[in-house]
């Protein structure tokens, strides 16, 4: 299984932070908040290499740092060769870039770079084998508010997706979807003809939406709870809260 990184945004809302740097490489600590997700993933026995695809304004940034890393599992950095958030690729089909060039044929765990976690992936892995398909997660979200704000899924008594929406003017559950997923090797065809089938391109969860509709998947409930770091005050509070 590979592990893949959607790391080519640009940050945008923090400002002067990120104007010149990565994201996901700002320290919470003596950590960067890549680096504390890879520090998790690297330990689960299915993942056998680490993909971070990110632009080009930024791969000499991620170059040094996977220069100074000591991981079991390899470290590739992909550039997709974009330079300014106005010509940025879109997260999915930055993940397409990543599966063509480096012909990706393996189950993928997909996440975004951006997020503290209080849980283990390899609880998500083991679901995933167990269910035998394609999986996302999800989380309890009472908030309508917050709920309109991100993907949506229904499911069945055994977890299974029965629908997905992104951004719904009126949820329809309160299961919201945060952005990892694991898409196994039988549906990569669908992940790779997404795009020209209409799939949106911006936003991970299009893919995800997608997916829904082409193949089964299941859901798995988060068993702890994450940091999204979006903004200038959210990092500040990372920083504060979990950087001792």
């Amino acid at each position: 299984m590979k592990n893949i990184v959607i790391a080519a945004g640009y940050a945008t809302r923090l400002g002067e932070l990120t104007k010149n740097f990565p994201k996901p490489l700002l320290k919470i600590g003596n950590n960067t908040i890549l680096g504390r997700m890879l520090d998790d993933i690297d330990t689960i026995p299915e993942i056998d290499e680490h993909i971070i695809i990110t632009n080009h304004k930024f791969a000499p940034i991620f170059e040094e740092w996977a220069a100074g890393l000591n991981y079991t599992k390899p470290v590739t950095i992909v550039d997709d060769g974009t330079e300014t958030n106005d010509t940025r690729l879109g997260a999915v089909c930055d993940l397409l870039f990543a599966m063509e060039k480096l012909a990706i044929d393996d189950d993928m765990l997909v996440v975004a770079a951006d997020n503290l976690l209080f849980f283990s992936f390899q609880e998500f892995v083991d679901f995933a084998k167990a269910k035998g398909t394609s999986c996302i997660m999800c989380h309890h979200q009472p908030s309508v508010e917050k709920l309109q704000r991100t993907g949506v899924i229904e499911v069945d008594a055994d977890w299974r997706v029965l629908g997905m929406e992104e951004k719904p003017a009126v949820p329809k559950s309160e299961w919201a979807v945060p952005p990892f997923y694991i898409y196994l090797k039988k549906d990569l065809d669908f992940v790779r003809g997404s795009v020209e089938k209409g799939c949106g391109k911006d936003a991970p969860g299009n893919l995800a939406h997608y997916m829904v509709e082409q193949t089964e998947m299941h859901a798995w409930q988060m068993t702890a709870g994450r940091f999204d770091i979006g903004s200038l005050d959210t990092y500040h509070e990372a920083c504060e809260k979990f950087g001792k």
